[in-house]
């Protein structure tokens, strides 16, 4: 089995253009940006999914990429807004099975975007809404 490519960047054995390293997440340059200046947050230890990461690790990831921000917007690339992107499941565009925050540095007509499904826009009724909730709340409990 191949090692994990995420893995192999954290630890040093894989070539990637490092921003920030610390304790619990790598980040470094996506090498198919959307932008210059495209970093991924990538936690240390190995996890498929967000859910599955620990709290701490999760939350260090959200402190770390709100830096980046920080620094993207105080740099010399063009940034006039910030996407934070996180795919969880291939499903969902994970293409790589290992936790990763995209941190984007967007423009005008830079020529991103995202695609809404179709129905998108339909405002569902209060009781259906209601409903949606209590099961996510149930399944939160």
């Amino acid at each position: 089995m191949t090692p994990c490519i995420f893995c192999q960047i954290a630890a040093a054995n894989a070539p990637a253009s490092v921003v920030y390293q610390d304790a619990h997440v790598t980040c470094f340059l996506d090498t198919q940006p959307v932008n210059p200046g495209h970093v991924l947050v990538v936690p240390q230890i190995h996890v498929e999914s967000l859910k599955d990461l620990p709290a701490a690790i999760a939350a260090q990831m959200m402190i770390v990429a709100q830096q980046l921000m920080r620094g993207l917007r105080n740099s010399d690339l063009q940034c006039e807004g910030i996407n934070l992107f996180l795919a969880d499941g291939s499903v969902a565009g994970q293409e790589v099975s290992h936790v990763h925050l995209h941190v984007i540095p967007r423009f005008a007509n830079d020529g991103f975007g995202l695609r809404f499904a179709p129905g998108y826009g339909t405002h569902p009724c209060r009781e259906e809404l209601d409903d949606l909730a209590a099961i996510i709340r149930r399944a939160v409990s």
